[in-house]
Parts: C-alpha cells; sequence; structure tokens
C-alpha cells in the first residue's frame, strides 16, 4: 500500500487519504460484500469511504483518516495471511489502531501485537477485538483461575473455549472438562425424553457450537468419544478432583453459593479453570444470591487468579446486540436511583 495525504482545498480541519492495495482480489475482501465494511468503517470513525478498484479513498477530520487508513491496513495484513476480514474483525481493527501508539507499546514487550491472539488447528488465528478481550485472553495464559463477567455477546465463552482448545492442542493439558448449571432460563419445559444424555444437551449446546468452530468434527467426536473432551452438567462435578485439565463453568451466574465452592474447590494439579457468566442474567429462585457474584467478590486480588468484567461497549455480537444492552443496563440504573430515594 501507498498512502496519499492530501489536505482538502481551503479546508484545514478536513483530510483526504488515498490508499493503493497491490492486490485487486485482497482489496475487495478488505472492503467487504457491497463494501459493507467500509459502510461500517464510516459509521463507526465518522468519515467517507469511496472504493474504486483496489483505491479507497477516505475523507474526514484528519485524525480520523489516520485512524481509518492504520485499520484499513490492518485489516489487508489479514487477509494477506489468510484471515477473515468481517464486520466484527473490522470492529476488532478499530479498538486495536486507537490503541496503536499509545497505551499498549508502553506495557508490552517489542514485537508483541497490539491484541492478544490464540489459535487452534481449524480455526487458525483469532486476534482479540478490543481492551476488555486482550485482557482476558492475557489472564487465562498467566491465571490458573480466571473469572470472567460481563454482558452477552462479548466473546466470554467462545474465547475460553478456543482456549482450552489450544491448550490441549499443545499438550499443556489432557483433557477438557466443560460445564453449565443445568437451570432453565425462566421456563418449565417438563420432563425431557431420552437418556442422560439426550436430558441435558439442549443446556450445552452452546458450548458445542464454541467446540465446532475450534476443533475438526472428526476430532471433536473422537475426543468426546475417548473422555478427552467432557460436556457435562455442573450437578456432575460432586466429588471429583480434576488434575491436567482445562475446565471451564460457563453461565456461572446460575451456580448457587454451595455449587460454586464445590466446582471451585475441584480445581487439581497442573490445571486451568475459567468461569463466565452475567450476573445480570441469573436464573436463580428470587432472593438466592448467585454463586459467581460472591465467589469474585470474596476471591478477587488473591495471588494466582484473574478478573476481567466485560461492559455494554465490549459487545462483539452485534451492533443492536451493544444497543440492546446499553438499553437494559440504563433502564436498571434508573430504577436503582429512583429505589435510593
Amino acid at each position: 500500500m501507498r498512502p496519499e495525504f492530501k489536505p482538502a482545498p481551503g479546508e484545514t480541519s478536513t483530510a483526504e487519504i488515498t490508499l493503493a492495495f497491490e492486490d485487486n482480489r485482497h482489496a475487495s475482501l478488505v472492503f467487504g460484500q457491497y463494501d459493507q465494511n467500509l459502510a461500517k468503517l464510516e459509521r463507526r470513525l465518522g468519515v467517507v469511504a469511496n472504493a474504486n478498484g483496489n483505491h479507497v479513498t477516505i475523507r474526514g477530520s484528519a485524525e480520523a483518516c489516520a485512524h481509518a487508513r492504520l485499520v484499513l491496513e490492518n485489516l489487508y495484513a489479514r487477509v494477506e495471511r489468510g484471515q477473515a476480514a468481517g464486520l466484527g474483525d473490522v470492529d476488532g481493527a478499530i479498538e486495536e489502531g486507537a490503541l496503536q501508539g499509545t497505551l499498549f507499546p508502553r506495557e508490552v514487550e517489542p514485537g508483541r501485537a497490539v491484541f492478544e491472539q490464540i489459535g487452534t488447528r481449524r480455526s487458525g488465528l483469532i486476534r482479540a477485538r478490543n481492551a476488555a478481550q486482550d485482557l482476558y485472553l492475557r489472564a487465562m495464559k498467566n491465571h490458573e483461575l480466571v473469572f470472567a463477567e460481563g454482558p452477552a455477546g462479548t466473546g466470554k465463552t467462545w474465547l475460553a473455549v478456543g482456549f482450552c482448545v489450544l491448550l490441549l492442542e499443545q499438550g499443556a493439558v489432557e483433557r477438557l472438562i466443560l460445564s453449565r448449571p443445568a437451570l432453565e432460563a425462566g421456563e418449565r419445559l417438563g420432563f425431557l425424553p431420552g437418556d442422560m444424555r439426550e436430558k441435558v444437551d439442549p443446556y450445552l449446546r452452546p458450548i458445542y457450537d464454541a467446540l465446532a468452530d475450534f476443533m475438526d468434527a472428526r476430532m471433536l467426536e473422537r475426543g468426546m468419544q475417548t473422555g478427552m473432551i467432557e460436556v457435562a452438567p455442573l450437578a456432575f462435578m460432586r466429588g471429583r478432583t480434576l488434575t491436567n485439565a482445562c475446565i471451564l463453568l460457563d453461565e456461572a451466574q446460575n451456580a448457587t453459593s454451595m455449587q460454586m465452592k464445590m466446582f471451585l474447590t475441584r480445581l487439581g494439579e497442573g490445571s486451568r479453570m475459567i468461569v463466565t457468566g452475567d450476573p445480570s442474567q441469573t436464573d436463580l429462585p428470587p432472593g438466592q444470591p448467585s454463586g459467581l457474584s460472591e465467589a469474585i467478590r470474596l476471591l478477587s486480588g488473591m495471588e494466582g487468579i484473574g478478573h476481567v468484567v466485560f461492559k455494554e461497549a465490549d459487545v462483539v455480537r452485534h451492533d443492536l446486540v451493544r444497543r440492546i444492552v446499553g438499553a437494559y443496563e440504563s433502564a436498571a440504573a434508573s430504577r436503582a436511583k429512583i429505589e435510593q430515594r
């Protein structure tokens, strides 16, 4: 790429940058289908981006244009490495571009990517899309026990499953144990037909979906059959000592205090444990405290334990999801203020 900076005639507050990509096919992937990636860039950064073949012209404030140029350069580098450049990757590149040259270079060794990344044989390299995800990945790499709390759509479960699969492929652990409380989300489903696995599978489907993103289908099936990968309800953890394993408890806000204590004390030698949940979406009976909130209150700051908090701005699932979460959080804050009066 050969960026060319041209201030707009007669205007000191605006700028124009033209980028030329060497590979037309890669450029089209960067721009997105029907230039949807450029459209998102325009909305997020307040610039105007016009594509013509392998060229793109960006107009806006000098700062926004420089930021947009950095985003497109990072996306082009991703495409050259054979990685995706979807709308979510645009969000990640925007967040990363905002931090490059400011916060992270003072904190990390020279040559490290601004955001942490993980990769499995099936998924390839996957980089954190915002500062919270970067902190999350670093916490999982540096701590034996990590708590992650925050709203839906922030990547808590998906990244945790990916990290577990990575440890398994590297030989750092011998097995994966992935668990959820088998608690109905405010509904009464009655008796489910089938054997034990058929009864609990609906509660654990999100974990299976995440595993399929990071593992080949044959390897996943073989791992399930041999016990190298175990997906089980939280109640099945009682009485066990889990050694040389990566253990994930998802939807932990639905665990009671006793269940959480039971689960945390399963940690054995050579194991890693990750606990994720959204305290604002507990399905426990009214008046029953969440084991996740209690564990975070009691254990945060203890040596060997990491704690990451995701916010509304960290939602990466969809722009609309971010706005939905924000609306609910605003309503909750308003109710809290009224109750305090």
